[in-house]
């Protein structure tokens, strides 16, 4: 029960964790570390399971309900923060000489505004319908959820994916607060397509779109290495060198850079599998 594959399992768990206690200190960022930090343990486990043959049942349960916890719950809570910031952008454009102390509190300062108005009927901006918004974030744990289920069964998805693995989304949705938080001094002369891609309304649409994504029948390619398929091995090993290269240039845009080149490897990938089998 208690072997290494299974310990870093519970890694990725106390991670999510973390995450979501980062949240509600108003710490996105780290919050979003905490995330990136469970992707790592959950790659490791899987690795650690093969390389020693530690693979078993219970192992794969354990790795969908640590999943669910840090893919699904954590970031839903991380996009619930964000949609509160994004019903009413004005607030930013104050101040943000001091990023350390005004991004935490600021950030705590309109959960609690949202809470005044959707639980106590306090007036204040959020006293409207629209205060029901940021519970579109709950989405991404409701589909994680369906998703980790529905992968734990399929067998067709051994090899690679069918529809969006719940690490991809987490990272995807990691984007936006990392990108504010990282951004948040010169959040006034950010262009006005940032500020709309930031708003509630937005956030909202893309929450739908990816939530979605994860169960709709989209063919993915994993990234786990096969033995028996080196040619194969050698795009998912240039595509992680590239990836990784990307991070130090690009830093907090290389998440969408890299989706985008997820996406379009995949599609050579799905196109190339199928010539080989006709």
């Amino acid at each position: 029960m208690f072997n290494i594959a299974n310990l870093l399992t519970s890694m990725n768990l106390i991670c999510g964790m973390l995450s979501i206690l980062f949240c509600f200190s108003g710490q996105l960022d780290w919050a979003v570390y905490a995330i990136f930090a469970g992707a790592f343990f959950d790659f490791s486990d899987g690795f650690v399971a093969r390389r020693f043959n530690l693979m078993s049942p219970m192992g794969k349960q354990l790795d969908s309900l640590s999943d669910l916890v840090t893919f699904g719950v954590a970031p839903g809570f991380l996009m619930f923060f964000m949609l509160i910031i994004g019903i009413d952008q004005e607030g930013l454009i104050a101040d943000t000489s001091n990023k350390i102390t005004f991004f935490d509190y600021y950030i705590l300062q309109e959960f609690f505004t949202w809470v005044n108005a959707s639980f106590y009927h306090i007036p204040n901006k959020f006293d409207a319908s629209i205060k029901f918004l940021p519970l579109v974030a709950f989405l991404i744990p409701f589909f994680s959820l369906f998703r980790l289920a529905k992968f734990n069964i399929d067998e067709t998805q051994s090899v690679n994916f069918s529809g969006f693995p719940t690490p991809l989304i987490a990272i995807i949705f990691c984007f936006f607060p990392l990108y504010f938080s990282l951004n948040l001094n010169t959040w006034t002369t950010e262009s006005s397509l940032i500020h709309f891609l930031f708003d509630a309304y937005t956030l909202s649409a893309v929450i739908a779109v990816f939530s979605i994504c994860m169960l709709l029948p989209i063919p993915l390619m994993s990234l786990k290495i096969q033995k028996t398929n080196p040619r194969e091995n050698q795009l998912k090993l240039g595509f992680l060198i590239i990836s990784a290269l990307s991070i130090p240039f690009l830093k907090v845009l290389s998440i969408p850079f890299i989706l985008t080149l997820y996406l379009i490897v995949s599609i050579y990938h799905s196109i190339k599998k199928n010539k080989d089998e006709i």
